[in-house]
């Protein structure tokens, strides 16, 4: 079996590649090693910067997006009981959209599924071969049935732990990582949000983010030691910890209600360079992650995604390689920005057990300049909304 573009991992920049990809009438084929309904069971972060909403738009799926997103146009910081507002369309001309990871990805699902484009579930033992030379191809197994599947390029959209930077020789590629000795601890509720737009709230007992879905569906998350585990939480002991960190009219304010989803998630920068080896090109967290602060992690997929479609694109448009040769180095350029914003945000406003008593009044200072300043406003609403691609 032959196509033109192999794209391992049916997540959503897997997804939104192949989209865009059909579009232009090249033909790709989507291998995914879970379910379907295994992909949408995922909860993950749901703000998307400008150039993704762009591109949900350029890819043709946007409708629902802008029907049932939430758009915002600040985001909001509080420290003890102090609480400012960072006006990013004031700051930056643009906002950010609400809108679910997972209704992202079922729309994309839905869109593939509309197009008759060929995804294979369920995959196992998924092996890239020859992605150095300009024969590449992947064998994969489904049951107890060997495929094989010839191809021009490969698109690794597998994730962290998948395959393609794996087949990446080890002299090859430099990998670069700090892990953070704390973990956010997030429930999802049938309950109004506390605000209209995210809090970002520091306090002597750590951080705390106010989040959402919809306007009857919250997002809530506490930091936490990274040994605990979610069975150490009760609900109530999570709503009590929330209502401890950020500002007292807001704990007031705040509904509670029994999670329908709980986890904790450990936070990671993670950097793999380069982002390609021949005709493999790695794409989102296959190559690197963020912390969740910022919410960064898809959106720096989505970067990856417009890089590798507009190479993509001028390869089956003129044959010439240059756009795909230049992947990695104008990928990484823009992912080492936000990695900093992501690194730097996390510092801001997490409490890390090594901290001393002069680092947390830098901790202050630092917020305190953030607040009466303009120009540090508009450079963290500039990296909030989205570098440009």
């Amino acid at each position: 079996m032959r196509t033109q573009v192999v794209i391992i991992g049916g997540g959503p920049s897997g997804l939104l590649l192949a989209q865009l990809l059909h579009r232009q009438g090249i033909a790709t084929v989507v291998l995914e090693r879970r379910t379907r309904e295994y992909v949408l069971g995922r909860i993950r972060a749901g703000v998307l910067e400008r150039g993704l909403v762009a591109l949900m738009e350029q890819a043709g799926v946007g409708d629902r997006m802008h029907r049932e997103g939430l758009e915002h146009d600040g985001a909001l910081i509080s420290y003890g009981d102090q609480m400012f507002r960072i006006d990013l369309k004031a700051h930056t001309g643009n906002g950010v959209m609400v809108y679910g990871q997972t209704e992202l990805t079922r729309d994309l699902y839905e869109a593939r599924e509309a197009a008759g484009g060929e995804m294979v579930f369920n995959v196992a033992d998924v092996e890239i071969k020859d992605a150095d030379s300009d024969r590449p191809h992947v064998t994969y197994r489904v049951g107890t049935e060997t495929h094989r599947l010839d191809c021009d390029f490969i698109a690794g959209c597998d994730g962290f732990h998948g395959v393609s930077r794996q087949s990446i020789p080890p002299d090859r590629k430099r990998e670069y990582e700090k892990t953070y000795p704390f973990g956010w601890l997030g429930i999802l509720s049938e309950t109004p949000p506390v605000s209209d737009e995210l809090i970002y709230a520091t306090s002597t007992r750590g951080f705390a983010l106010c989040s959402m879905r919809n306007a009857r569906l919250s997002r809530y998350y506490i930091q936490c030691p990274d040994s605990d585990r979610v069975e150490d939480w009760s609900d109530a002991a999570f709503w009590e910890e929330l209502k401890c960190r950020i500002p007292p009219a807001q704990a007031e304010a705040l509904i509670t209600g029994p999670s329908i989803e709980k986890s904790i998630a450990p936070l990671r920068s993670f950097v793999c360079e380069p982002m390609q080896w021949g005709r493999l090109f790695l794409c989102g967290d296959a190559a690197h992650i963020v912390p969740p602060t910022g919410a960064k992690g898809l959106n720096t997929a989505a970067s990856d995604v417009q890089y590798l479609y507009a190479g993509l694109r001028a390869f089956y448009e003129d044959g010439k390689m240059g756009g795909l040769a230049a992947y990695s180095a104008k990928a990484l350029s823009r992912i080492w920005k936000a990695e900093r914003f992501s690194w730097w945000f996390s510092t801001l406003m997490h409490r890390h057990p090594e901290m001393s008593e002069f680092d947390h009044k830098m901790q202050i200072a630092d917020l305190e300049f953030l607040r009466s300043n303009a120009a540090a406003q508009k450079a963290m609403a500039e990296n909030y909304v989205g570098l440009p691609y």
